[in-house]
This record gives C-alpha cells, structure tokens and sequence, in this order.
C-alpha cells in the first residue's frame, strides 16, 4: 500500500460527499495489523461517529460461532433440533447448522420480528412454526436475518444461556481491542451512531443492461424499509445478522485480526475453514449468477468469471479474499 494510492482513495471518497451521492462516508485501510489510514466524510460527524453495518454483522457474528465450534461446543455437521428441540417441527429436523451459515438451510424468508425478537423464549418459539421453502441443502438463498436468529439461539444454548450480544463483546469485541464494535447497544449509548438516510436512486433494468449485468429483479427488501432500525429500541435488540454497529476502523481491526488470528482467539483450523474453505457454489442469481463461493460465514471472492463482483471486494483484490457486505452500503474484506 502507498501513500498516493491511499491518497486517491480517500480523495474519491470525499468527492462522492462533496457532490451531494452520499451523506456521508467514514472508510478504513489497515495492513499488518495497523491501521494505514481512517477517515469520516460528512456534516455532523467525525472518526467518534458509529454506524450500523447490516450484513457485515453475518462476518462478525461468525467470529463468535467459530470460537463456540473450536472449543467443542458446537458440531457444524449437527442437526439444529438436536440443540434446540423448537426446531424440529415442518420437517426441519434434518437442518444442520453449518446450512445455516451457508444458507442452504430451506427458511430464508422465515418471519421473526418485534415484539417476538426481544426474548428467547419467543424466538424459540417462532421456530416451531417456521416451514421449509425447499429442502435443506438442495439450494442457495440468501437468509437475511432468519439464519442468524438461529445461530444466536444455538449459541445461547451450548453456552449455558449467556447472552450473545455479551458474549460476541467478551469474546470478540474486548479481546481485539474493538471499542466501538457492539451488537444490541443500550438506548443511552447509542447517541455516537448515525442515522441511516436513503440516498441517490434506485437502479433500472436498463441501467444493468448498461452495465453488462442481468437485472436481478427488486430488492428483496426495498432500501426504505431499512430504516426501520433507527429507532433506538430496534438497535438494542441486537439482531445477530444484521444489527452490529462499529466504526470503519474497527471492522478493518477485525479483519485482520481474521488473517493474523492474534493470541489464538480462535482454533486455527476452524479459523482456516471459515476464512477460505469455500462449501456453497450454488449459483446466487441476485448477485449476477456467479457462484456463492460461501464459507461457513464469509463469501470468498474466488476466480470465476465475473469474481469481482463478489460482494464488491473490486477487480484489484485477489481471489482468496474473503469479507462480506452490507444492505446499507458498508463493504468489508481482508485480502491474505
């Protein structure tokens, strides 16, 4: 990394803000553990300032997964139900955890929300009346936040009812030195984070057509509709694949922390698998129909046709780098 590149990086990222696309902008570049430079574009916010990452949170949370599964706790290779017995109702006994983390595990729409997502007894209890869309295994759709309630509960489970907000701070968050990195933050800590604003326009077909890219359709879940974690009660709750709020320079921290593994945080075997092993090539046709190329947690960008559009990581990275974006606009990978 050199000075001048870092300098045009972060002069594009000021002119997106300068020119009225983006509100704001706050970016991060770290190597060997260090950070080479952060910065935050923007009135009314500074390096201080937080933000809810969305689906960086999927990358973060399965930091805490990996450490359960390398201290014996958790059997990827193991059925849901046999941990959490609300699961095995409508024929979704034979779910495994590790589909969960590729999401192949048949409930990517599952329906679980306020005011059922405030406790686990609820959430548990949402479970038995999810049904299978196709049979686990068989096919790849995104599970935006179904997934992850599950994991959450599983890691509740097999650490004897610990938290798993706390226990992604004690675990992840305090080890690594990550201050800002929270998920669920009480209501009088969250005056530091930012309010997500929709931005720009929508894409048209034809704008795709231009691009060389098949129209995916609409989103799945239209950018307004993301405002709805705002309010300061949908930020405490935490919601284990999407809720996490950081700075950018903590999620680069945490990222290298993935390719260093400092102190051992995790079994490096474990950690090996989540960061390159891919196990899910289904075609993800949102994304373009390029492979998944998911790990047990990540997506790795890989070296098919059309690979750098993998989660955005762009064509300058290489095909071993792994990370995973964010609905609201976030990036975030580490290249080994």
């Amino acid at each position: 990394m050199t000075s001048s590149a870092i300098g045009r990086l972060l002069d594009r990222a000021k002119g997106y803000v300068d020119d009225g696309d983006l509100p704001t902008c706050q970016l991060a570049v770290a190597q060997h553990g260090e950070l080479l430079a952060f910065e935050t574009f923007g009135d009314g916010v500074t390096n201080e300032s937080r933000f809810l990452v969305w689906s960086i949170t999927k990358g973060v949370f399965a930091g805490l997964v990996w450490s359960v599964v390398g201290e014996g706790l958790l059997d990827y290779e193991k059925p849901v139900a046999s941990y959490l017995p609300e699961f095995a109702t409508n024929g979704k006994d034979v779910v495994t955890v590790e589909q969960l983390l590729l999401h192949t595990a048949g409930v990517p729409l599952a329906p679980l929300g306020p005011p059922a997502w405030f406790a686990s007894e609820t959430r548990r209890e949402a479970f038995a009346r999810w049904r299978l869309n196709w049979e686990p295994g068989s096919r790849y759709q995104y599970h935006a936040l179904s997934a992850g309630w599950v994991l959450a509960e599983l890691v509740i489970e097999v650490t004897g009812g610990r938290d798993y907000r706390q226990l992604l701070t004690e675990r992840i968050s305090e080890p690594l030195g990550l201050t800002t990195l929270r998920l669920g933050v009480p209501d009088e800590d969250q005056g530091d984070i930012v309010d997500l604003v929709v931005a720009g326009r929508r894409a048209t077909p034809d704008d795709f057509t231009a691009a060389g890219l098949r129209y995916p359709g609409p989103p799945v879940v239209p950018p307004e509709a993301m405002l709805i974690l705002n309010p300061p009660a949908a930020r405490s709750v935490g919601i284990p694949s999407a809720g996490a709020v950081s700075t950018a320079a903590d999620i680069a921290r945490y990222y290298q922390a993935l390719l260093a593994n400092p102190g051992g945080l995790w079994a490096p075997d474990v950690l090996a698998d989540g960061t390159g092993v891919v196990r899910n090539t289904f075609v993800d046709r949102p994304k373009g129909g390029v492979p998944a190329n998911r790990t047990r947690g990540l997506v790795v960008r890989g070296s098919h046709a059309g690979a750098e559009r993998m989660m955005h990581f762009g064509p300058g990275t290489s095909p071993r780098t792994f990370g995973h974006d964010g609905a609201g606009g976030q990036i975030a990978w580490a290249d080994p």
